[in-house]
């Protein structure tokens, strides 16, 4: 499918280059999608550079990660695109989908929804895995998409995470900073809600978008993931990030630290300062 998509800004930045595109997307049932992509410097006309896509938490947006992350910087310094997309459909119109800051606007959970009035908007799962990869094609900017991996903070780094584990042939890696690992879990009141409220077969269904239960089936014996976490996160405290849970599966599944490197950060939050 061939996109009509605009450019609405351009900054420059570290030496290259952050744009902002905007397209009428059809995962997100005809509304108009918005994403970044920051593109290093370029040394000649021919370069292509791999790709790292990121994944913003709850109640954020494409903005969230380019201006808060703080890693641009070090992006240009490896000559690394970045990607980031929106973390869910915008102005659908769903019942509900604006009554709590965890569900609905601002938090799709990086999933294709099955229940019916969801179903048609909140697919933010094929959005980023298919959808943007096409877009940024169509655009001819110049991206190496065999070289793409993946990474995101909270329900980012869930989505980094799932999205990594369900297309192996499509990232490199995945890494994560806080992130929900286990939503299915019945500690995990986000997951919970989020599940229950997107899929008809709920939490049950949810199991496969659960980073703790892909890694349990993982087809593949050569992963890279790299997952942080501080002890001083308020919800991490609260059991709604669940690490220990997501390293003991990947420990049943046979996979040691140099495969599934997950790391507690003493003193750090569930801030952008690690």
């Amino acid at each position: 499918m061939s996109y009509a998509a605009e450019q609405v800004s351009s900054n420059k930045c570290f030496g290259g280059q952050l744009n902002k595109y905007k397209f009428k997307s059809s995962v997100l049932g005809g509304l108009q999608a918005f994403f970044n992509v920051f593109i290093p410097e370029s040394k000649d006309d021919k370069s292509l550079y791999p790709v790292l896509y990121y994944l913003a938490g709850l109640t954020c947006n494409e903005d969230t990660g380019a201006w808060k992350g703080g890693f641009i910087r070090d992006a240009a310094a490896e000559r690394i695109a970045l990607v980031f997309p929106d973390t869910s459909p915008r102005g659908a119109g769903v019942e509900g989908e604006d009554a709590d800051w965890d569900f609905g606007t601002g938090a799709g959970f990086y999933i294709n929804a099955s229940v019916e009035k969801f179903s048609r908007h909140y697919n933010m799962y094929s959005h980023i895995v298919d959808e943007i990869p096409q877009v940024i094609q169509t655009l001819g900017i110049p991206l190496d998409t065999k070289k793409s991996s993946i990474f995101g903070h909270s329900m980012g780094g869930h989505g980094a995470l799932t999205l990594y584990l369900r297309n192996l042939d499509k990232y490199l890696s995945a890494s994560a900073f806080a992130p929900i690992t286990n939503p299915s879990n019945p500690d995990c009141q986000w997951g919970q809600k989020a599940f229950k409220g997107y899929f008809s077969n709920g939490v049950e269904e949810g199991k496969s978008y659960d980073a703790t239960e892909l890694i349990r089936i993982a087809n593949s014996r050569d992963l890279h993931l790299l997952v942080d976490y501080g002890d001083a996160d308020n919800f991490y405290k609260q059991g709604q990030l669940l690490p220990e849970n997501f390293v003991a599966a990947a420990r049943d599944a046979g996979f040691d630290e140099t495969l599934v490197n997950v790391r507690c950060q003493p003193g750090y939050d569930h801030s952008y300062y690690f």
